[in-house]
């Protein structure tokens, strides 16, 4: 599953789950202990299918006696109306997991195919999609995740794993061949990225031997400067408000990475449904 640690879907769902049932689902409490349901889940809309496993992993935490058919795999893109998996068990596990792993399959799902369209967008160019921190808070692993799902590439997972000096670093440090400097003496081993805003910048980026240079609010026909005078020496990043309408155009412009935040902080869930139908019987 692209390298999740299956204990950190585990640690998302038990959290998920105490939110929601705290000291118990009161409603479930009006079903037979025993009754036995079963469920499928449809989509509403097209999407790319994202988050199985903590979608299952609601169910089993709950009632381990719970089964989930798979009808589609895992980064499938799927069509309006189409059923996505079969549920059945304990018809209190069904009902009380119900919101939990929905949650978690229309979020992870909209992650992944908001990725997947601006990964289309630029496609036939040299440049990757990369993803930011601004994740919802709990979920920066999860979304992470959905973003490699959906054909886009992880920028840093937080901020023990990557440095990036930005205008605040630099003033504090004197210069930015000083914060470089400084950056590499603490940390030699790890990815070092500047944040330049002019072409002064990028010089001295370019001399302070910096790993890669991010491009903020640069015009187009900055970054065919850029990617002129760069010359493969660096791979060059862009960021800054890169919406659908602008991302090709920029791809063109021959960067290497664009990074775009709103892959995981404006996803808006995909519409999932799950009908619930008691069946004769006990599990």
């Amino acid at each position: 599953m692209h390298g999740v640690n299956p204990l950190s879907i585990e640690r998302d769902v038990r959290r998920a789950l105490q939110e929601d049932l705290g000291s118990g689902d009161v409603t479930a409490d009006l079903l037979p202990e025993d009754r036995a349901a079963r469920a499928r889940v449809i989509t509403r809309q097209p999407a790319i299918i994202c988050g199985q496993a903590w979608f299952d992993a609601c169910f089993h935490l709950l009632d381990a006696d719970v089964s989930v058919e798979w009808l589609v795999a895992e980064g499938d893109r799927v069509s309006a109306g189409q059923t996505l998996c079969h549920v059945a068990g304990r018809a209190r596990a069904l009902v009380s997991a119900e919101r939990s792993a929905l949650n978690f399959l229309q979020t992870l799902s909209a992650t992944a195919t908001t990725t997947a369209t601006y990964v289309e967008a630029i496609r036939g160019t040299r440049t990757r999609i990369l993803d930011t921190r601004k994740t919802l808070p709990g979920l920066r692993e999860a979304q992470k995740y959905a973003v490699r799902t959906g054909g886009g590439e992880n920028h840093r997972m937080g901020l023990h794993d990557a440095i990036l000096l930005k205008e605040n670093h630099i003033l504090a440090a004197g210069s930015l061949t000083s914060a470089v400097t400084l950056a590499r003496k603490l940390h030699p081993a790890i990815l070092l990225e500047v944040e330049v805003e002019t072409f002064g910048e990028l010089r001295e980026a370019l001399s302070a031997g910096v790993d890669r240079i991010m491009l903020d609010e640069f015009e187009l026909e900055e970054l065919v400067q850029a990617v002129a005078e760069v010359d493969g020496r660096v791979p060059l990043e862009v960021s800054g408000g890169v919406g659908i309408e602008r991302v090709r155009a920029i791809a063109e412009t021959g960067v290497d990475y664009i990074s775009i935040g709103a892959l995981t902080k404006h996803v808006q869930a995909i519409d999932l449904s799950m009908r619930i139908v008691l069946i004769d019987g006990t599990r």
